[in-house]
């Protein structure tokens, strides 16, 4: 692992709607370093697949707005880039995964038309159609697609959902991205394809020496898939470390509540959950967005937002209680 690929700072979103403006991203901070497998995790709506939209510049404008904050990739800025230099960081040096492989793949066109494109317009070289197409049947032998040739003629339609979740990890490592982002790949497949597809992915990125950003509500995929761990709540990274320092010594009460969620299948008593709901985006709390439902907050948390505060040798969390120490 060496420099930082992706370096998030401050970034905060909002979205325009007929009830008023939610305020969704509340100053974001994460580091993405060369060859690292990262993990973001975090409950449903918290804003993650937000925060990589904004990073591949797709966030839909209207009614998303990016209001502040910088997004560096190799030292850029993406936010002050033009439209042509954002489309040559996409494919080539960011690509990402979507969760749902039937929304992500154009049901008009087949599988081979699709994938050929990207790789046409995405490679670093200048490929003629024979070498295009040799790429492609690679590629999908690569995800290990049985029989890639009848593949590429196949529509969307034609292709199980675990099939048409591997077209989609082809079509996002065939122009060699330096940093891949996996937006929950396996939220619509069933649990044993979802292993074999996490394994997949796991092998490929490790092969490749590509970075990744894991996105996922599951503690369990963090801990199979990431190197270290962003923890995500109400649009704010309340807690990051190493995998095995964040599992063995959770410090944030939100993080703490989630290791209790975990259900126990060796027995043990029944796993908790944490009182409350998330707050509502249009009128967050002033200060932390986690002291309405937190078990330890004091008057500072009502009026003040916490940064992330280094505790440990690479463990940051974004707490009054340890910055007071």
């Amino acid at each position: 692992m060496t420099g930082a690929l992706l370096h998030v700072q401050g970034l905060k979103v909002e979205f325009k709607v007929y009830e008023g403006v939610l305020k969704v991203l509340n100053g974001v901070q994460m580091v993405v370093h060369e060859g690292e497998r990262m993990g973001l995790v975090g409950e449903a709506g918290c804003g993650k697949t937000t925060t990589m939209k904004c990073v591949l510049r797709i966030l839909p404008s209207p009614p998303g707005k990016i209001t502040a904050g910088q997004i560096l990739f190799h030292g850029r800025d993406v936010l002050k880039m033009t439209f042509h230099q954002v489309q040559r960081v996409r494919g080539r040096g960011i690509a990402m995964i979507f969760q749902d492989p039937t929304a992500a793949l154009n049901p008009v066109f087949t599988i081979g038309d699709q994938l050929m494109s990207v790789i046409k317009y995405g490679s670093r070289d200048s490929l003629g159609a024979r070498e295009v197409r040799s790429r492609a049947v690679a590629v999908l032998h690569e995800v290990q697609l049985p029989d890639p040739e009848r593949i590429l003629t196949n529509y969307p339609i034609q292709l199980s959902g675990g099939m048409r979740q591997r077209v989609c990890i082809a079509m996002a490592l065939s122009t060699e991205p330096e940093l891949l982002i996996a937006d929950e790949p396996t939220t619509s497949l069933d649990v044993t394809i979802q292993d074999q597809i996490l394994r997949l992915l796991n092998a490929l990125v490790e092969r490749r020496s590509t970075s990744v950003i894991f996105i996922t509500h599951s503690l369990g995929v963090v801990r199979e898939m990431a190197d270290r761990v962003y923890v995500m709540y109400a649009g704010s990274i309340i807690e990051s470390a190493a995998k095995e320092e964040l599992f063995s010594n959770p410090l944030h009460p939100y993080t703490q509540g989630l290791m209790r969620a975990v259900p126990k299948l060796t027995g043990g008593g029944i796993a908790e959950g944490i009182p409350g709901r998330i707050p509502d985006y249009l009128n967050p709390p002033a200060g932390c967005r986690f002291q309405p439902r937190c078990p330890h907050a004091w008057a500072r948390c009502v009026n003040e937002v916490p940064t992330l505060h280094e505790v440990g040798q690479g463990h940051e969390v974004a707490c009054f209680r340890f910055q007071e120490q």
